[in-house]
């Protein structure tokens, strides 16, 4: 029988139509949470996402198309979802990533990395925070990334978001630490920064190194690289972390950064 611990809730997932915030979209509704998700794709796409969600859970989910660049269309997405009954977990989940030399970037990188990856959490986080810390609970689980702790070149604009994102969610998680008790679970802010993970986007970089050898192969000669286990975490696997920082008995694990990295950031 699942364990319906978040009935009654609502969430918000950015980044939510594929990947890993796909993957928490579906837990959350598993364990009886309502969810929304905002994020790119066709209609096609977001149909399928929608109907996955909800063949996880027993509500209707729901998809805003709130562009994360603009901080106007970010508030008037928080504010739909404040008439909507507002939200109890914000997982901010989207991103983006354009991997060149600094020489290499094209104009406009940064402004894009920066505002989708970073100031779009900021301006959720400023909407949402304080409405939990009306009610005494809330979750605030930011995916930031292995980049958020070490760096690597050719992902400048990136790390620094990341990097940025974790001293983001720490400064949030001080100023909300006494909100709420353990009886009501308090407010918490995370970050969880995943290292390999296993979803369509990396598959480029998988076939590069394969030499005419398995896609197994492939996952090894990219994974050697950085991390040390040689596997991948799945979406799913990054989506209980975020399942069991939202529990009641979570209530004190605040300010945490995460990492699912296979020891990369233990070298």
């Amino acid at each position: 029988m699942n364990d319906i611990f978040l009935a009654g809730r609502t969430a918000l997932v950015t980044g939510g139509t594929s990947g890993i915030g796909l993957a928490i979209a579906e837990a959350l509704a598993a364990a009886g949470c309502r969810v929304s998700i905002n994020g790119l794709g066709d209609a096609a796409q977001i149909a399928a996402a929608l109907s996955g969600i909800e063949a996880h859970g027993t509500q209707p989910a729901r998809h805003d198309p709130a562009d994360l660049r603009d901080p106007e269309a970010i508030d008037a997405m928080m504010a739909r979802c404040a008439a909507d009954g507002g939200i109890d977990i914000l997982v901010n989940c989207a991103g983006m990533q354009i991997a060149k030399p600094l020489e290499a970037l094209p104009d406009g990188a940064w402004e894009a990395i920066i505002a989708v990856n970073l100031s779009a959490a900021y301006h959720s986080m400023r909407r949402a925070l304080p409405a939990m810390a009306a009610k005494g609970f809330g979750r605030v689980v930011n995916i930031a990334s292995v980049h958020g702790l070490v760096a690597s070149a050719g992902k400048a604009p990136y790390v620094a978001s990341k990097f940025g994102l974790v001293g983001l969610s720490k400064a949030l998680a001080l100023e909300y630490a006494a909100a709420g008790s353990r009886e009501t679970g308090g407010v918490t802010v995370n970050c969880i920064c995943p290292g390999w993970v296993e979803t369509p986007l990396i598959e480029p970089q998988i076939e590069a190194r394969m030499n005419g050898g398995s896609r197994d192969d492939g996952v090894r000669a990219l994974l050697r690289e950085k991390q040390p286990s040689l596997r991948m975490s799945r979406p799913e696997e990054i989506a209980d972390s975020v399942l069991w920082l939202c529990r009641r008995e979570a209530h004190n694990i605040t300010g945490a950064t995460i990492a699912i990295d296979g020891a990369w950031t233990a070298q």
